[in-house]
């Protein structure tokens, strides 16, 4: 399993001053340093907190991999073939939500995402789809020709006593193989902290985790580069 850090939440800072500082792209930059795998951003269609400008810097300067959020809205689906990220993460997007709030319905919506995917796909994008641990949509996503899943990991993280998260880790952990058996590669992220990623890494079928929130908020106290390179004892450990 390992680490890609999502850098929303330092744009988000940047943006309730409505300033340049801190710069989000600087921070991928010590996030790569410190020895994240990826880097992970949301390109909002009200551009929220990660911007235009943003997203260009990363994809020119970041050395491992650019994964961009996005909703397969035509304007962003535009960008991203511009941009080239390395791997497209279809979400589902409300303008009122603070943060993503559950996973794609790729079952009702896969004639469109499959035409979306499609279009990726010219451009050698790779696509994930971002979606509950349910058997149902991970089948869609097969039948859609995504390359990867990522599993919602919201309830398992808000899981209010152990005997809780034990149960939803099983949830994510069948989800997970059975994504694999049908030949799909599987991503995780949501909610995702030093705490609850210890159990959750026994979960052989998942190569990624994608976590935000959790290591910009260890990092307001003990730095960036230390917050990261704890996440990633604790995931690759």
């Amino acid at each position: 399993m390992q680490l890609t850090v999502n850098i929303d939440h330092i744009a988000t800072l940047r943006e309730a001053r409505g300033g340049v500082e801190p710069d989000p792209v600087t921070a991928a930059h010590l996030c790569e340093l410190a020895g994240a795998h990826g880097i992970v951003c949301h390109l909002r269609e009200d551009r929220r907190h990660i911007n235009d400008r943003d997203l260009r810097l990363l994809r020119e300067t970041i050395k491992t991999k650019l994964d961009l959020e996005m909703a397969a809205t035509e304007e962003i689906i535009r960008i991203a073939i511009d941009t080239l990220p390395e791997l497209a993460t279809l979400v589902p997007e409300r303008r009122q939500e603070l943060t993503t709030e559950g996973g794609l319905d790729v079952r009702g919506n896969r004639h469109r995402l499959r035409d979306v995917i499609k279009e990726l796909h010219k451009a050698e994008i790779r696509v994930s789809l971002f979606i509950d641990p349910v058997r149902e949509q991970i089948e869609a996503a097969r039948e859609v020709e995504a390359d990867t899943v990522e599993i919602h990991t919201g309830e398992y993280a808000n899981a209010r006593s152990e005997e809780q998260q034990s149960e939803l880790l099983e949830v994510v952990r069948d989800a997970a193989k059975f994504a694999r058996e049908l030949e799909l590669r599987v991503n995780a992220g949501h909610g995702l902290n030093y705490f609850n990623i210890i159990p959750f890494r026994t979960i052989e079928e998942i190569e990624e985790v994608s976590i935000g929130h959790a290591i910009i908020a260890r990092a307001m106290f003990v730095g960036l580069d230390r917050a990261v390179k704890e996440m990633i004892d604790l995931v690759e450990r």
